[in-house]
Formats: C-alpha cells, structure tokens, sequence
C-alpha cells in the first residue's frame, strides 16, 4: 500500500462479525481481578502477542486507534511485575535495511507505525527475528531483531517487504529458512462488500528473498485471518473469519487435509503441550463493534472464546471463554506455564488467566 489506510482494523472488526441485537454498550472501565482472571490495563489495542526464549517476557503489538492522535507500537510485557515498556514506535529507527533481511528494495523504516499481526522465530544462523504485519503510511510486513534474554530485550529495526498493492495483511508467519506467510484479507476497495462477504475472496502469500510475494496455492476463501505454521513446517494452519473454519494446507500442494468449524476465528498460537489456540470472538453488532473501537478507557465487554486444538486431529476443546468483566473481545490466547495470556483489538488491558490444572495436559 502506497496510500494511509483509514483505520482499516476498525472497519475490518465492525464488519466481520455476525450480525447482533443492537444494545447500549458499557464499557468496562474498572481494573479488577475476577476469579482466576487478572487483568493488566495500561496499553492501546494488544490485539496480537508473541512469547520470547526464556518465557519471562511478551511482544505485545498495539495497534493504533481512531484518529491520527493514537499511533501503534511494539511494547514488551514482563510478565513479573506486569511491567510494560516500549520497544518500538513510528519514526525510532533510521539508516537503510540488513543485509539478507526482508526485500533490498525496501526503503526504509517505517516513518507512521500501526501494527497488527506477529510472530516471532529464531533464524537458522542465530538471531532472533520478528515479523510484523504493519497498515501505516505503506502494507508491508517489517522485520525486526529481537536482542537480549529473560525479561531484558530491545528490537532492531533490520527491513520489510511491501507488500502487493492493494493488499490487506492481517497476520504473519515466519519459517525456519526466513519464508514469510501472510493472510490477505481480500480486495480494500469496497470494504463493506469485502467484510460482508460479497466481494472476491482472499488468499495467504507467500514471500521468499528470490520470488517475492505470491499467491499460496489453495488459500483462498472468505476472511483469512490468522495463521500458523505446523510443527513441521509442511502446513499452514488458516483461520477464514467469515467461513467459522480452520483449514490445514499442505504447503506442498495446496491440499486442504483437514478443517474444523470455530466460530469467527481470530488469531492462534502453539501451547507448550503441542496444542494449537484459537481466538473466536462471538456474535456482535456493528455499532457494537464501532463503540468499542472509538472507547477512549476501559475495555470492550464483548465474549470470546480460547479453543485448543490437537495438532493432529484438530479436535477442538474449550480452554477459556468470557463475556463482560475483567476483558472482553479477545482476539489472541497465549499459554506460558500454567497462565493463559489474552489479549483484544479493542481496549486499555490484556489478560492473565491461571489455568486449571487439567487444561495443561
């Protein structure tokens, strides 16, 4: 994208969710515990999050809000103390790109800054790298390299690769040899059509330092949101938001080999047992979902749901679910230790949940 996008996550949220009752919606505004529920305020829209080596700290991608007064920003959440502290922000880093990270033809870092989707790896020859799907002042995917241990890290911006004009990312997946996956929502030019689902579908690319961007064989489909990769690297687990459904493709072919039904998948990440969560958020109205993104404090009452799904079958199990106080509206779950960390497009808080003891098998 070669144009600003005018709060593309706002409108994206506003239209994919199933229609509801319109109702007054309250805001939760207060910051307290309920049960094994602990909510941590102080950030802007943690809609994606991503474990570090060392399980002592988070990135948190913050994404922007309403008006050009609220600009995105990486942070990092050390999980003693819920200490959140900035890693990167619009305008922090200067000079051009790496050598052999992302596109050559980037040109340079990203000025305006509204991140989305990331995923974090470790790249064969070392450093620990960061992916991010970006919508500010250029559609790209920006690379970062994670640097430090435990709870001490800073990020180095190292380049991107822009993406296809007229594209609409939502999330990113980093293979071992530095292959990039990301989800295409579909066409930006009538939203309404597109997150309504009348406009053509959308597909996941793939980005390789010799090919560029292309069109991943058999990913197309109706909202594609969040992805990750299998444990072996052969398949690419997709979440199609306006079909309720995971599929697994084989990266070789193109095969869809297995689908489960979810309702409005969002995000997933990989548990410590070998499980694949998956985010649903649950059935809103549009003014529902418009409200929440122009919330000035407190968070999104919104109810969602944590699944967890067995990496081989895909048999889904119910981890978590809400609706109201201490969080609503949760778009990504991240299991460390025997916590589940949440987090939401929409709000000042993120989400630490202790879980129950069988929830860890």
């Amino acid at each position: 994208m070669m144009r600003p996008v005018r709060n593309p996550w706002t409108l994206a949220l506003a239209l994919v969710l199933l229609a509801a009752p319109s109702r007054a919606l309250e805001p939760i505004v207060d910051c307290k515990p309920r049960g094994r529920a602990r909510p941590v305020c102080g950030f802007q829209n943690p809609e994606d999050l991503a474990a570090l080596p060392g399980d002592a700290a988070l990135v948190v991608s913050e994404a922007g809000g309403p008006g050009a007064g609220r600009p995105g920003r990486l942070s990092l959440f050390v999980l003693a103390g819920n200490e959140r502290r900035p890693l990167f922000q619009g305008g922090d880093a200067k000079g051009p790109p790496s050598s052999g990270w992302g596109d050559p033809r980037c040109p340079g870092p990203p000025e305006a800054f509204t991140p989305h989707g990331i995923d974090v790896l470790r790249r064969p020859n070392g450093p620990l790298e960061l992916a991010v799907v970006q919508h500010a002042g250029r559609e790209s995917i920006e690379l970062f390299e994670l640097i430090g241990y435990r709870s001490a890290w800073r990020v180095e911006w190292r380049g991107c690769a822009l993406a296809p004009p007229g594209s609409f990312l939502n999330d990113v997946a980093i293979r071992a040899d530095g292959t990039l996956y990301a989800t295409h929502m579909g066409p930006r030019e009538d939203l309404d059509a597109l997150f309504e689902g009348r406009a053509a579908p959308g597909h996941v690319l793939r980005w390789t330092p010799e090919e560029g961007f292309e069109r991943l064989k058999g990913s197309g489909g109706r909202l594609p949101n969040g992805l990750a990769l299998s444990r072996d690297e052969t398949k690419l687990l997709v979440n199609y938001s306006l079909e309720n459904q995971l599929r697994r493709i084989d990266l070789e072919d193109g095969a869809v080999d297995a689908t489960v039904a979810i309702p409005r998948p969002d995000n997933s990440t990989w548990a410590p047992n070998g499980r694949l969560l998956v985010a649903s958020l649950g059935p809103a109205s549009r003014e529902d979902l418009v409200a929440c993104r122009q919330l000035a404090r407190g968070a999104c009452p919104l109810p969602f749901k944590i699944f967890a799904l067995y990496s081989g079958t895909l048999e889904k199990v119910l981890l978590y679910e809400a609706e109201g106080p201490p969080m609503g509206a949760g778009t990504v779950g991240l299991r460390i230790g025997d916590e589940l960390f949440v987090g939401s497009f929409a709000g000042d808080r993120l989400l630490r949940v202790k879980l129950d003891p069988e929830a860890l098998r």
